[in-house]
């Protein structure tokens, strides 16, 4: 197992949760715009004719006000953290939102939609945003700014902006391993490589409209998901209970991402931008694997159920809920707990700090 978040650094994060210190004055971004899946989702799909939603109770139950946003946890996401911690705002809204005044729009929104996945084939399953046209969200977004606040304003905001990619989770589990058509054409090393080029395909698409920090979140260990283990219990070997073979899918593809990131970085020069590597696998791996060493009690099923097979509607008020969320890693069947989330984004942050150090 790697080595384990050492006992300052986590006694440190957990007295600061839920109040993230902004970055320091050198900080100049004016907004932080997020693309993705359910882990980054802030409540976009509550606008759409999909199963994949989570804005009723039980979901929200640690938010202020107890409120079900469409998050599909009990609290906040990574990213809201990240925007707080940015001095931008204390959550991320979502885009679909049609209430959004002209300052939340400006500080930044997401356009990520749970059950999304590189792959175009993974959002067309769920009726849920393809990560195509999340992107396409984006140029509505930035035409109707052009509109408010001119050209010159939207060009600046867009160049010195910070944009964060989380998805890739849904294109394995959900449709490469669960359905036969991707398999019947491609290898997983194939399949690894056609989504890499549909992440490709997305960041040219991103950086043609302007971006130019971008930073892209690393597959969790999805062989450790509650659900995964549940549809796989002949596999679950270890003592955690984990699908090894499908965590190697994960770190597999994560080196792949990794080695992307660099080519991009040397490819494009200091003049092409800036890209970081998030990797959360790790941190939460070492989470699962030692709960106790991080103030968790169950690492193997969510707080929400049976914590087996529940989430999203399954997810409700018939079912029996924890009392305390944040001794659970997760919280439903797929998703973490807000505590989780926090502590990953303390595992990311000093990747954001690159962005943030930087003078534009």
């Amino acid at each position: 197992m790697a080595e384990q978040l050492p006992l300052l650094f986590l006694l440190l994060a957990l007295s600061a949760l839920g109040s993230c210190s902004p970055a320091g004055s050198n900080n100049s971004t004016p907004a932080i715009f997020v693309f993705g899946d359910s882990t980054v989702d802030p409540g976009n799909n509550n606008f759409l004719p999909t199963l994949f939603k989570s804005n009723f109770p039980p979901y929200g139950k640690d938010y202020p006000q107890q409120r079900p946003t469409g998050r599909f946890t009990d609290g906040k996401l990574v990213t809201d953290f990240l925007a707080s911690y940015m001095g931008l705002k204390d959550e991320i809204p979502p885009y679909l939102n049609p209430t959004l005044n002209e300052e939340e729009l400006l500080t930044g929104v997401s356009f990520a939609s749970a059950g999304s996945g590189y792959d175009p084939l993974t959002a067309k399953l769920g009726d849920v945003i393809s990560i195509p046209n999340q992107l396409e969200y984006f140029k509505d977004y930035l035409n109707k700014r052009r509109l408010i606040i001119g050209e010159n304003r939207t060009e600046d905001l867009i160049r010195r902006s910070v944009y964060v990619v989380s998805c890739g989770t849904n294109d394995f589990v959900n449709n490469y391993f669960a359905l036969p058509v991707r398999r019947t054409s491609y290898s997983i090393q194939a399949y690894q490589l056609f989504v890499l080029q549909k992440l490709g395909d997305f960041l040219q698409g991103l950086r043609d409209l302007g971006a130019r920090r971008i930073g892209l979140v690393a597959l969790p260990p999805f062989g450790c998901l509650p659900i995964v283990r549940t549809l796989n219990p002949t596999n679950s070997s270890t003592k955690s209970g984990c699908i090894e073979s499908l965590n190697s899918v994960a770190k597999d593809f994560n080196g792949k991402l990794q080695h992307f990131v660099a080519s991009m970085k040397m490819n494009l020069g200091p003049t092409g931008g800036s890209f970081v590597y998030a990797d959360i696998y790790q941190t939460l791996a070492d989470i699962i694997y030692s709960p106790d060493q991080f103030g968790f009690v169950e690492s193997r099923r969510g707080c929400c159920g049976t914590g087996y097979i529940e989430f999203s509607f399954l997810c409700n008020l018939k079912c029996e809920v924890c009392e305390d969320a944040s001794k659970y890693v997760f919280w439903d069947a797929i998703h973490p707990t807000e505590k989780t989330y926090y502590l990953l984004f303390q595992a990311i942050r000093g990747a954001i700090d690159e962005f943030l150090m930087e003078q534009s």
